[in-house]
């Protein structure tokens, strides 16, 4: 799997991200960190502790993380979630976004993951 195909596997932008970061090292660089970020653990350990303002800090550094590196459709659940949780308040908008964001986040490291996998990491 290339770069190319893992991007095209996470419903994500691979032009978009060269065309920002200019080198496909350094974005495979990042998109592997990424993997590794604890952000995604916060978020659903802040939901589970009902600590809603810390989910929506959680949140919002996943939709930052995945703008710079243009990981298109986990960037737009997280998004949504983010704005959803914005004063630190639960709903039922919120609860159906928590599902979505965790499926694209479990889409995008199976991505990254297989990726990993083909380049012998």
């Amino acid at each position: 799997m290339t770069l190319k195909e893992c991007y095209a596997a996470m419903g994500s932008n691979y032009d978009e991200v060269i065309g920002r970061l200019r080198s496909e090292r350094l974005v495979q660089k990042f998109v592997l960190k990424f993997a590794d970020d604890g952000s995604f653990d916060l978020l659903q350990r802040s939901l589970a502790e009902q600590n809603y303002s810390e989910a929506f800090r959680a949140a919002h550094t996943i939709k930052g993380v995945c703008q710079n590196l243009s990981l298109t459709k986990l960037g737009a659940s997280s998004s949504a979630l983010a704005e959803t949780l914005r004063g630190g308040v639960w709903s039922e908008e919120a609860a159906a976004l928590v599902e979505e964001t965790t499926k694209d986040y479990q889409d995008t490291i199976s991505a990254i993951r297989a990726f990993q996998e083909a380049q012998g990491g």
